[in-house]
């Protein structure tokens, strides 16, 4: 399945993508995409639904995060073979987790607002994966039993806040509208492997990232796994899970964002993010 939630912001419906990439509402069946379907009975029933049982969704509303309510959203740094060899750093004996404040969670099309004071806003595109079954200390054997689906992030950050302004990587990581994710929540059944994706980003037309999913270091049964030692993960939590080479801050001149760039990106099968950026008002 491809899950998705469209609407206005505050009115937001749970919907799903038909074979042929049609939007059908599914609020007669379930009333949002929340944690809580996630883990229930409900998420696997509608697994075994026909999708043109529901109505189909005239026109192109607004896509919002695919689930409501992410409780967590953990982040890793340094997770593709060829970012570590872009960056000359060594490929980590372990992921290095950090966390993103859930107030930059935004929908795949949003704006992207340059916050007051940026100076070196970055982009990175990133597989994400989305928590159905409450995970803690989990064997990778039994990680994809927690696992609800696979989305797009687009995990910004501004340089500046980020290392050059002490403590934590989560400052520069956590500014509004710094996490689009979506459009789309896929099931693992409609993926096949995930270490063997497609991913990129263009700016301004320009493709800047390209690369596979094979790169990845530590692999998504792993992550969970991993990360389930340290914190209980919960339904709707979210981890991003590291971003491949051509990042601005890895350019020998770098090109951080400015007001007016539009950003493109996607994930094969996972489906793809469209961004303009501009200037927080006040900046």
């Amino acid at each position: 399945m491809k899950l998705v939630r469209f609407g206005e912001v505050g009115q937001e419906k749970p919907g799903l993508i038909d074979d042929d990439g049609n939007l059908r509402d599914i609020s007669s069946f379930v009333s949002d995409i929340t944690p809580e379907f996630l883990a229930g009975d409900l998420f696997d029933q509608l697994k075994d639904a026909s999708a043109t049982t529901f109505p189909a969704v005239e026109g192109t509303p607004p896509m919002a995060v695919p689930v409501s309510h992410v409780g967590k959203f953990v982040c890793v740094g340094l997770n593709y073979a060829d970012h570590a060899r872009e960056a000359g750093l060594p490929v980590p004996e372990e992921p290095i987790l950090f966390m993103k404040a859930t107030s930059a969670v935004q929908g795949a099309n949003d704006v992207v607002k340059l916050p007051i004071g940026h100076s070196k806003a970055d982009w990175e595109v990133e597989l994400g994966i989305i928590i159905g079954k409450p995970a803690k200390n989990v064997a990778v054997g039994e990680s994809h039993h927690h696992i609800a689906g696979l989305c797009v992030i687009n995990d910004l950050s501004e340089r500046a806040f980020q290392m050059e302004r002490g403590g934590q990587w989560v400052k520069g990581k956590s500014c509004d509208t710094f996490g689009p994710v979506g459009p789309w929540l896929v099931t693992m059944d409609e993926i096949g492997d995930p270490h063997d994706l497609d991913i990129w980003l263009e700016l301004n037309g320009e493709r800047v990232q390209n690369s596979n999913t094979d790169q990845m270091i530590f692999k998504i049964e792993e992550l969970v796994s991993y990360i389930s030692q340290f914190m209980s993960l919960q339904p709707g939590d979210i981890i991003s899970t590291g971003t491949p080479p051509g990042v601005a801050a890895g350019m020998e001149t770098p090109r951080w964002l400015q007001n007016g760039d539009e950003m493109r990106l996607g994930i094969e099968k996972l489906g793809v993010q469209h961004q303009r950026v501009e200037e927080e008002s006040g900046a």
